[in-house]
């Protein structure tokens, strides 16, 4: 009923007042005007502001005038046609108007709209960049941050004040709104979750559901294995970009992401490490953990997790090439883990195939594999890997190449601490594959 009732006093009460105003600024209903904000009248226009007055003064009298310039107000705040906005606003319109339809202000409308010059104004005006619209519960700044087209709204919102951090009353944040938005395919959000990151968006913020920036990177991670091939891929290339800049804005990427048990995104990448391998490559040259940084091995081993992958990867594989490419993949992985943590912490109960009883061609390669990471855990790590493991770890966040090379070491000690750029992925290792293609 609100909104039929809204919509009455729109058609009956003062749409025509809304009308004249549209006609003499030159703009019919439903015409969105240009992209640019129009800061003062028209040039070909002269007489237009003072039509607009003119308007203004003769019906001052009308007892639905601040409703209609008002609802006015709205509707060149869409548009951005600054100069007819301060007219209006002289005239006493209403900065928190709701449109009765929308329920969205003259400032989230001019954010929808990407109208960084008219939010300038309206704020100066005074208009409250933090209300909250009353059927979605966003912000102005949750508005902006939706959509990488609106990004110069974002940024003038940020430099006008705007809290990063301000929440829903679900807890959603600004930068959980960007996230959330971004399906890595037609909404690539990276410039806004970037710029929010650098304005000081909190990396763990949660929803009062449990909602946080790593449970959307996992749902997303988990969207390209079901995706076809050219999605998972392009999905991947937004996952990447974003995983860095969270990892570089001090996300851990292996803690319990809520009480659920959703797993976090180090072991969703250890767990479909031949799709995902571009993903657990770089959160293992990020420093992340090989078991949970909350509660350790007890609740999940990136150890056991790669080989248990590797192993049912292996019995579902029948092509030679393809069982040596996961074979190098797994080690790849493991020395990369061993960068940061010397120490893998094998896991106590783990029961590799026994020889001759399993019928798999692929067990002695298992074997043979485990029988080497056991070895060579054995054996207390050398004091340089020691040594470079302490200094990447002191050095955080990630990247660390910067601050590494700033180091007053040898060029030799400066790769030694660099390992990854040596790393080169063979043709296709830097993609995401769907489960469908490996079958």
């Amino acid at each position: 009923m609100p909104y039929l009732h809204g919509f009455r006093r729109i058609i009956y009460e003062y749409q025509p007042l809304v009308d004249a105003v549209m006609c003499v600024v030159g703009l019919e209903e439903g015409d969105r005007g240009g992209d640019e904000d129009r800061v003062t009248c028209p040039e070909d226009g002269s007489g237009v502001c003072g039509s607009l007055v003119e308007l203004l003064e003769r019906e001052s009298q009308s007892q639905v005038f601040v409703e209609g310039i008002s609802y006015a107000l709205f509707k060149v705040a869409e548009r951005g046609l600054l100069y007819a906005a301060q007219i209006l606003l002289g005239y006493g319109a209403h900065l928190n108007f709701e449109d009765p339809v929308s329920y969205y202000n003259p400032l989230h409308i001019a954010v929808q709209r990407n109208r960084p010059n008219m939010v300038r104004l309206l704020v100066g005006h005074g208009a409250d960049y933090e209300k909250r619209d009353r059927i979605h519960e966003s912000s102005p700044l949750d508005l902006a941050s939706e959509e990488s087209e609106r990004l110069p709204c974002l940024r003038t919102l940020l430099d006008l004040g705007a809290d990063v951090n301000a929440s829903d009353k679900n807890g959603k944040t600004p930068l959980l709104h960007a996230l959330a938005s971004s399906d890595g395919l037609a909404v690539h959000n990276t410039e806004n979750i970037q710029l929010l990151l650098q304005r000081g968006a909190d990396v763990n913020a949660a929803t009062v559901d449990g909602e946080t920036i790593q449970s959307s990177m996992v749902f997303l991670v988990k969207e390209a294995l079901e995706a076809s091939a050219d999605d998972a891929a392009e999905i991947g290339k937004f996952c990447l970009k974003t995983v860095r800049l969270l990892l570089a804005h001090g996300v851990d990427p292996s803690c319990c992401m809520n009480e659920d048990g959703e797993p976090s995104l180090t072991q969703t990448s250890l767990q479909h490490f031949d799709h995902l391998f571009p993903l657990a490559v770089l959160l293992l040259q990020s420093g992340a953990s090989l078991v949970c940084s909350d509660h350790g091995d007890s609740c999940w081993s990136g150890y056991s997790l790669l080989f248990h992958r590797l192993q049912k990867a292996l019995q579902q594989c029948s092509d030679q090439s393809h069982t040596a490419e996961l074979l190098e993949q797994a080690e790849v992985l493991l020395d990369l883990a061993r960068v940061n943590a010397p120490a893998l912490r094998l896991p106590l109960r783990l029961e590799p195939p026994v020889p001759g009883q399993d019928p798999h061609p692929c067990a002695q390669a298992l074997v043979d594999l485990h029988s080497r990471v056991v070895e060579r855990e054995a054996s207390p790590p050398a004091l340089r890997c020691l040594c470079r493991a302490f200094i990447r770890t002191h050095l955080q966040p990630w990247p660390l190449e910067g601050r590494i090379k700033a180091l007053p070491l040898p060029d030799r000690l400066i790769d030694f601490l660099l390992p990854e750029q040596t790393y080169t992925p063979k043709p296709g290792w830097d993609l995401f594959r769907p489960q469908q293609s490996r079958r």
